[in-house]
């Protein structure tokens, strides 16, 4: 399985505005900045940071569109560039695939998560039907893993390739060579952005050995399962929810009544509601991806 390290931000170019610079540059270079501060943030994990990133990061290709479109890029595209766009369109069919999948899985949890709270508020914790529900969602964890991990190489290749993207020549127009560049650190950001888009969905405590998910085990053993909130400020809702099943599980092997129904609901709802705020925000950046390929196909065709 590939590695889930801590994220490693890709290297971004620092762009210098053309002297004919499109009246849209200066937006973009605001947007450029925003998204550095967050690759550099201390915490880029969390839901809320990444949903910005998101957000910031449509606001970004949305600028890119203005400047495609813009007359100024239409003159200065020849047939000679031809290379350099094509490179930027075999780069956006990937990213497509990947946060394609990416919503996958967090539709997928949704529904899950939608079950087992419908199983919890009917019938209770304990009955027979949640187990298997609690069953079913662990299975589709582990499955997840390799799907992240399929997903993660497909980025790393993609960064290497961003890495590795050979520079124009000093014959290329001045304005033409602003716009491949400012795309070219836009796919770089949002190959960083869906990296922590996985990360999020595969954190360490979900590993697992032959007895189970043994670091959760642990850590419910370190009183961490409480529904005191600030111990629960150290996971994101992922997590809370897996800690909250993983109980669960063991106390239903135990037949032991305990479980605070009302605390592991409230965690169902924290991350049905995050879900939902993932998927508008992973609508909008789909979109914005498929709009921005749309325009680079209009600009190489004859």
């Amino acid at each position: 399985m590939a590695s889930l390290s801590p994220i490693k931000s890709i290297p971004v170019r620092s762009i210098s505005l053309p002297s004919r610079s499109h009246p849209n540059s200066l937006k973009i270079e605001a947007q450029l900045t925003k998204l550095r501060a967050w690759e550099s943030s201390t915490n880029p994990l969390s839901a809320d940071t990444i949903q910005m990133s998101l957000t910031k990061l449509v606001e970004l290709f949305n600028c890119i569109q203005e400047l495609i479109h813009s007359p100024l890029t239409q003159q200065a595209f020849h047939h000679q560039h031809l290379s350099q766009v094509e490179e930027a369109l075999e780069g956006s069919v990937a990213l497509l695939d990947v946060l394609s999948r990416v919503r996958d899985l967090f539709l997928t949890m949704k529904e899950h998560v939608q079950e087992l709270q419908s199983v919890i508020r009917r019938r209770g914790a304990r009955d027979s039907s949640m187990g298997s529900n609690v069953h079913a969602y662990i299975s589709f964890r582990k499955k997840t893993k390799k799907e992240i991990a399929k997903s993660i190489r497909i980025l790393k290749r993609m960064e290497i390739n961003v890495n590795g993207s050979y520079r124009l020549g000093r014959d290329v127009d001045n304005h033409l060579s602003y716009v491949i560049e400012v795309i070219r650190e836009a796919r770089a950001i949002t190959i960083s952005i869906s990296r922590s888009l996985l990360l999020f969905l595969s954190m360490p405590e979900m590993k697992t050995n032959s007895g189970g998910w043994s670091i959760i085990s642990k850590l419910m053993l370190s009183g961490l399962l409480a529904s005191d909130r600030s111990t629960q400020k150290i996971f994101n809702e992922v997590e809370n929810v897996d800690i909250a099943l993983c109980s669960i599980q063991g106390q239903i092997r135990k037949n032991d009544a305990k479980v605070d129904v009302q605390e592991v609901q409230r965690r169902f709802e924290t991350l049905d509601a995050c879900i939902n705020c993932f998927d508008a925000k992973l609508d909008r950046m789909f979109r914005c991806l498929i709009q921005n390929r749309m325009s680079l196909l209009n600009l190489v065709s004859p």
